[in-house]
């Protein structure tokens, strides 16, 4: 049914682009005699390469970070009450401003890049891991405090299980974020990648190869979702289904 459907959808633009023939609106052949154009050359797997980099970087640094502070929120009322605040003003201020204030204090170069796309992400696993840890089940920290489990040992057979649904699901909505964001934070910044790219051929009004590279780069991230993404949350649900 998938394939019907993208099937489908390749009909209607093939009919859409020979009806009304543009060159803001190319046929779908000529967008993969682009790609293969584009590939061939080796300008497409090399750009496409450096900003599944950016993209893995942000999301690492962002899931760290931000399931470490949310963690604790979690565990501790009064630091959450303090810091709320801040998370709130986080997740409130627009990535165009964060991406814009980063390039202006820290330079136009890597470590600005992806800790503007990370810090757009952080607020977000933040929320998510907090009520994760406020959901967590009471009975399990009794019996790890019974059987005097070691701290490592609450981390790793009480809180991370439990916190596993929660952290895939920030992990799920991180990667359909941040790779939207780093095309922008490319656009406005860098001298290479995706973004960097479609904002070349946006300027030459070249749309076959903005469609070329954004299919390209679509593709990728919806493999990463289907093979890493999904699988993950799979698992990490697996343990609440047997428990039932």
């Amino acid at each position: 049914m998938v394939f019907l459907s993208f099937a489908a959808l390749l009909l209607a633009w093939h009919a859409g682009a020979t009806l009304w023939p543009s060159r803001s609106f190319p046929a779908p052949l000529l967008v993969l005699q682009t790609f293969i154009s584009e590939t061939a050359s080796g300008d497409l797997p090399y750009n496409l390469a450096i900003t599944l980099w950016r993209v893995a970087a942000a999301f690492f640094l962002a899931m760290v970070v931000g399931s470490v502070i949310g963690v604790l929120l979690g565990l501790y009322r009064r630091a959450d009450q303090f810091f709320n605040p801040w998370v709130i003003l986080f997740l409130n201020i627009p990535a165009l401003v964060i991406i814009v204030l980063a390039y202006i204090w820290f330079g136009l170069n890597e470590a600005a890049a992806i800790g503007a796309v990370a810090l757009n992400k952080i607020p977000n696993v933040v929320v998510t891991l907090r009520e994760g840890t406020r959901a967590l089940d009471p009975r399990y920290g009794e019996m790890a405090q019974v059987y005097r489990f070691s701290a490592l040992d609450r981390l790793r057979h009480v809180l991370m299980p439990q916190l596993q649904p929660y952290i895939a699901a920030a992990a799920r909505s991180g990667v359909s974020l941040i790779w939207k964001i780093v095309l922008v934070v490319e656009l406005l910044g860098r001298s290479n990648g995706v973004g960097f790219q479609i904002n070349l051929f946006f300027q030459l009004f070249d749309v076959a190869a903005i469609l070329a590279y954004t299919l390209a780069f679509v593709a990728v991230m919806l493999f990463i979702e289907l093979v890493v993404v999904q699988p993950l949350e799979h698992t990490s649900n697996r343990w609440r289904r047997r428990s039932a």
